[in-house]
């Protein structure tokens, strides 16, 4: 239940989407699920345990995991799991129809959820917040965060209730920091860079356990529940979602998901009166490996996860590339009324980020139409954003040749189509050879952003995975070696190539 680094801008220019085409609407979503024969919820790995993680290469676990499989048996369907980044999977429900039909990863029931329309189906879970401190530390209670001596460092998981409460009781009395996973922010406090941290219940409930220098302290406070979201419209869904959730909690299924995970405590007596009051034994939780047997277990989905990024380097940088080159010839070539069209291309999009432009293609263009599915979506958008950094390289390349090579090939007959194919151009692309080699390089890690709009590549399946208990940095070798394997490759291509590469004799 959580986002990357760039949430909070990508939040902001969701709201901004959320605001302009707020009135949409989309077909009904319980017949599309009845004839697919699956009902795909959205969630982020990401988020860990207890929610939703992998035990093993093969299994997604986790209570909420847990949770869909039963309703969607309920529904009479299969449970089919999309992962996305936690703080755009409500923009992906509002405008992706053709990804996710509910989103499920502990969204809270909000003011701010109801007000763009989205549909909660009832409670599946009552959470509460918790302060966390370091048992070395003096923190020993809420009222320390008010306290004007001396500024507290709070953590909280951006985007989250725990965020909003922090900001909105503490804002001004502790320094709040916002973080985009649980774990990072228990590796802060255990450090010492953090004074304490507030999350929900679940969160506590998992991590602290192996954590003995942490502990919870004072009485927990805002009670909330975990809801499914359903799209604006769809209340065909949410009704038979809650039906069968009702009906999961009655027969006790529910509770003994929850109790399954560890997470079962009194703050589930809102279930008073529906759910069987009698014992329910504890079953074996689903346990995550640790350290280096972690990442033997889950080492195929990052040769998966970086299989996915050489797949859009390689199909994305050729088309840059050619976009790029007909973008440079159009500006110093072509018809007078093309080149400022041209400049103005170039300049727009080097001067907006990949983030915001990955952003239009997936969630405002189906607004008009548009509808481009994830992977295409994140070609053209890796595509475009390079293409103005290569037509500027190819047009210092087409720049640097001397004139009197087209000079030369127009006074031996050729037109100047002739002059640059067979002349200019083949001259350009040996200089542009190392600095276009740089970009495809840099075009590696750069496919990290594509994960906002629900492609999982190398840096999404790390980030995931590193929120295994003991096995952060063991994850960070091997994904930096893996990219390491992908990139040097091409360094020693270029080097090679610029050995190859003739002096150009003016």
């Amino acid at each position: 239940m959580n986002a990357f680094a760039s949430s909070r801008f990508a939040g902001t220019f969701g709201a901004i989407v959320m605001v302009l085409f707020a009135g949409s609407a989309f077909a009904d979503t319980l017949d599309d699920v009845r004839a697919r024969g699956a009902l795909r919820w959205g969630g982020d790995e990401e988020g860990g345990a207890p929610y939703i993680y992998r035990n093993d290469v093969k299994k997604l676990v986790g209570f909420e995991t847990d949770l869909m499989e039963a309703l969607a048996e309920r529904l009479q369907v299969r449970s089919e799991f999309v992962q996305g980044s936690w703080s755009q999977l409500p923009d992906t429900l509002d405008n992706r129809p053709d990804q996710v039909d509910v989103i499920v990863n502990g969204f809270e029931l909000t003011r701010k959820h109801l007000e763009s329309g989205r549909l909660p189906s009832i409670g599946y879970y009552a959470y509460e917040l918790e302060l966390v401190t370091h048992r070395a530390d003096g923190v020993a209670g809420w009222d320390d965060l008010s306290r004007a001596d001396k500024k507290v460092r709070v953590g909280v998981l951006s985007s989250s209730a725990a965020a909003v409460y922090t900001e909105a009781k503490f804002g001004t009395t502790a320094t709040v920091t916002s973080f985009d996973s649980p774990q990072n922010i228990l590796d802060k406090l255990k450090i010492r860079q953090l004074d304490a941290l507030i999350q929900d219940t679940p969160a506590n409930v998992f991590f602290l356990k192996d954590q003995p220098t942490l502990h919870v302290v004072d009485r927990p406070v805002e009670r909330g529940f975990y809801v499914i979201y359903c799209r604006n419209g769809d209340e065909r869904l949410r009704d038979a979602i809650d039906s069968a959730l009702l009906a999961l909690i009655r027969d006790g299924t529910l509770r003994r998901i929850l109790t399954r995970y560890g997470v079962w405590n009194s703050g589930q007596d809102w279930f008073e009166g529906i759910h069987p009051t009698e014992a329910v034994e504890t079953e074996e939780a689903e346990e995550t490996m640790r350290g280096w047997s972690a990442v033997r277990a889950n080492f195929g989905l990052l040769i998966r996860a970086a299989g996915m990024t050489v797949l859009l380097s390689v199909v994305s940088m050729p088309l840059a590339v050619i976009v790029g080159l007909l973008v440079a010839l159009g500006r110093l070539y072509g018809p007078t009324f093309l080149r400022p069209i041209l400049g103005i291309y170039v300049e727009v999009i080097r001067g907006t980020p990949l983030l915001l432009q990955l952003l239009i293609i997936f969630f405002v263009l189906p607004q008009v139409g548009i509808l481009i599915p994830a992977f295409p979506a994140a070609i053209l958008g890796l595509a475009i954003n390079y293409s103005a950094y290569e037509a500027e390289i190819y047009r210092a390349g087409l720049l640097a040749i001397p004139h009197g090579q087209s000079e030369a090939a127009l006074a031996l007959g050729m037109t100047q189509w002739q002059s640059l194919r067979h002349v200019v151009v083949p001259q350009a692309v040996r200089l542009v050879v190392p600095p276009v080699t740089n970009d495809f390089i840099a075009l590696f890690k750069d496919t990290a952003v594509c994960s906002v709009i629900t492609v999982v590549e190398l840096s999404k399946q790390y980030q995931i995975l590193a929120t295994t208990p003991g096995a952060y940095l063991q994850f960070a070798a091997i994904t930096a070696l893996l990219y390491m394997a992908m990139s040097y490759p091409l360094a020693l291509l270029t080097r090679r190539l610029e050995k190859r590469v003739p002096p150009i004799n003016v």
